[in-house]
């Protein structure tokens, strides 16, 4: 289920919050969302260059309050201002209350995946190779500390008459994790030979819940590397070794322990063979 389902809607009130937040009476949900849905494809069109991640709509006290995600906040301000009084005025009209906006910066645009998915689209268009285009987004994002990401591409890839499907991953990305921080992006590209859809998933870590310990890897007993006792001066205890003498050859001294031991034998068994052999000889 988790390689389907869209990764935000999925994640809902567990790792994941919601894009329009808002409550809204059965008479008013449907006005009240079709003016969200007005503003966000105005927003889409009137900030096409200006690297817009995500939009958060908040509805408080018969007012609106926009907060634009976006890694070029001085295109969408302005100069002096001027294109964040065009934006007020103009959602001021689609939403008819008053209008507040807030823009706040990404830091990391390689590792945000609707920005990913906006630059790969924009290189398709340029007619950049597909392949080329999603490799250099993944290796960017993982050498800024995403630790998995999946680009899928979609329809008729590099002009071909049959559309198809490419995808390339690298890393870790469990769909079906629910604690999983997963960020999904999608955008499409217009291009002469028809429309090519990009999907991108970021793997960012886990988040944990509030009191939730972090998961700590613990080394089993049986898999630690067994080490004999040490010796007083602190390096591991071993066989003794044969002392040197000046010249590099062994002394004739050797240690107790290696010396080898000389079986002995008893007097008497000595005499009882002594005394066997003569017979052996006379029977013969």
């Amino acid at each position: 289920m988790g390689q389907k389902i869209h990764p935000t809607g999925f994640r809902l009130a567990v790792a994941r919050n919601w894009a329009s937040r808002w409550y809204a009476g059965n008479g008013n949900f449907a006005s009240m969302l079709n003016e969200d849905l007005q503003a966000r494809a105005y927003l889409k069109k009137k900030l096409k260059n200006a690297s817009v991640g995500r939009v958060v709509i908040e509805r408080p006290a018969k007012n609106a309050r926009f907060t634009i995600f976006s890694s070029r906040p001085g295109v969408v301000i302005g100069k002096k201002g001027e294109d964040i009084e065009v934006l007020k005025s103009d959602l001021t009209k689609i939403m008819g209350v008053p209008v507040h906006v807030n823009i706040e910066e990404i830091r990391k645009p390689e590792v945000d995946a609707q920005l990913i998915a906006d630059s790969i689209t924009q290189q398709l268009e340029k007619r950049i190779m597909f392949r080329r285009a999603m490799r250099r987004s993944m290796q960017n994002a993982m050498r800024l500390g995403a630790q998995g990401i999946k680009i899928m591409s979609s329809g008729r890839l590099n002009g071909i008459e049959i559309a198809r499907t490419e995808w390339y991953r690298e890393g870790r990305v469990p769909l079906h994790t629910l604690r999983a921080d997963i960020d999904y992006g999608f955008s499409e590209a217009s291009t002469t030979y028809g429309i090519i859809g990009v999907k991108v998933w970021v793997y960012k870590g886990d988040r944990l819940a509030d009191g939730e310990a972090p998961n700590v890897e613990t080394v089993v007993e049986d898999e630690k590397k067994r080490r004999g006792p040490r010796r007083d001066d602190g390096r591991p205890a071993g066989r003794g070794r044969a002392k040197r003498d000046a010249q590099g050859a062994p002394s004739s001294a050797a240690p107790a322990s290696v010396a080898k031991r000389v079986r002995t034998r008893k007097p008497e068994a000595a005499a009882d063979d002594a005394a066997a052999a003569p017979a052996e000889k006379a029977g013969e």
